[in-house]
């Protein structure tokens, strides 16, 4: 929907996309020479809104926005599973593919970004050293924060670096339009993409909350992790919500595809052509049932950028069935489903406040099951 400034109006804002379908990736925040643009966080969408008393109709907005505007998506030319070496796997959340890559492109002179968690946010940053790619590994199950990012990793590439960007599909697709812009598109072959197998994700308004009905707050938090290996759990600071094998509300809904953003349930990019060089996710159906607790990765390659950045971690890999791994994936053929469970759930959390009391109203008989489930493990733990 684009843009034109009209002074005689009494709309003073309008939204660069369509209403309710932003993806929050920033983009057109930091590509706007007039800082016009804000994101604004109903918990049950987002809204890059437009401040028509900024806003000179460049149009630059429209322009990098990958919902107006998706990027070509790539078809697979390689697929395969497998995992890095016992320190890398033993740390991270499924087979550590990404966490070597990262390893092995530092060690090569290259820079990454990916996001980590700051100050009760998830926020992408630059990683200069090995060091500093600490915190990238694991999954992150709510909205991560790109501002500033784009800008960051433009500057890089114009000095000649290499730069890998590991992120959701939506935040790929942004950035390949923002750096596409710069140079006649040049900047773009020294840039390496890896987009991570995405279900949806959540406002962070929600995630606060969830912890905070637990009586953690996350911005006093130093770190929050949501699983290990296959089992889903999450801990703040190390200290698990739930006993192992149990879930928390915010868990049950988040994996029930229960309260994602809006524009999740209509994602350009949960198809089996991908937007970036290189696929990773969880290997779901694989053949290798005794590896899976320990983690296995499912890789997807698109390009010949994607291949090398294989080569060069210290990476175990293995054949997988192609068609088996994406139906075990289901968001490598449709986004998730949205049904009326959704607005059960707002209804109750817009009167209670309460992702919990929500959860229940949603998901009463997988509520009770997870109840249940608690109350026998704590007897258990009690009787050990």
């Amino acid at each position: 929907m684009a843009y034109s400034r009209n002074s005689s109006s009494a709309q003073t804002t309008r939204t660069v996309c369509d209403p309710a379908m932003c993806s929050g990736c920033m983009a057109c925040m930091e590509i706007c020479p007039k800082n016009a643009i804000t994101i604004t966080d109903s918990v049950e969408h987002l809204d890059a809104n437009i401040d028509a008393d900024r806003c000179i109709g460049c149009n630059l907005c429209h322009d990098v926005c990958h919902e107006l505007h998706p990027v070509t998506l790539e078809k697979t030319i390689e697929c395969w599973q497998g995992w890095a070496d016992p320190e890398v796997r033993s740390n991270s959340s499924s087979g550590g593919l990404a966490t070597a890559i990262m390893q092995a492109f530092v060690e090569r002179g290259g820079l990454v970004s990916s996001c980590k968690f700051i100050d009760g946010k998830f926020r992408f940053v630059l990683a200069h050293s090995y060091e500093e790619l600490s915190g990238f590994s694991g999954s992150k199950y709510a909205k991560s924060n790109p501002d500033k990012i784009y800008r960051l990793i433009q500057a890089e590439l114009r000095q000649g670096q290499r730069v890998l960007f590991i992120g959701l599909p939506c935040q790929v697709s942004a950035l390949k339009n923002f750096i596409g812009r710069f140079n006649h598109g040049q900047l773009l072959r020294e840039l390496y993409s890896i987009d991570l197998i995405c279900h949806g994700t959540p406002s962070m308004k929600l995630l606060h909350q969830g912890i905070r009905e637990y009586g953690f707050d996350l911005d006093e938090a130093r770190d929050v992790k949501f699983r290990n290996d296959i089992h889903m759990g999450i801990s703040v600071d190390g200290n698990m919500l739930e006993p192992p094998g149990c879930l928390d509300p915010y868990l049950l809904g988040f994996l029930s595809g229960l309260f994602y953003t809006r524009n999740c349930f209509f994602c350009h990019y949960a198809t089996e052509e991908r937007v970036g060089d290189l696929t990773l996710g969880d290997s779901w159906g694989t053949d290798m049932a005794d590896e899976l607790p320990k983690g296995v990765s499912l890789a997807l390659v698109q390009t010949g950028k994607g291949s090398a950045l294989l080569k060069m971690g210290k990476l175990h890999l293995f054949d997988v069935d192609y068609a088996n791994a994406v139906a075990h994936n289901a968001q490598l053929h449709s986004p998730t489903e949205l049904t009326g469970r959704r607005d059960v759930f707002f209804k109750r959390y817009h009167r209670t406040g309460s992702v919990k009391k929500a959860v229940f109203a949603a998901l009463p008989t997988a509520s009770m099951k997870a109840k249940a489930k608690r109350i026998l493990s704590q007897i258990h733990s009690r009787s050990a």
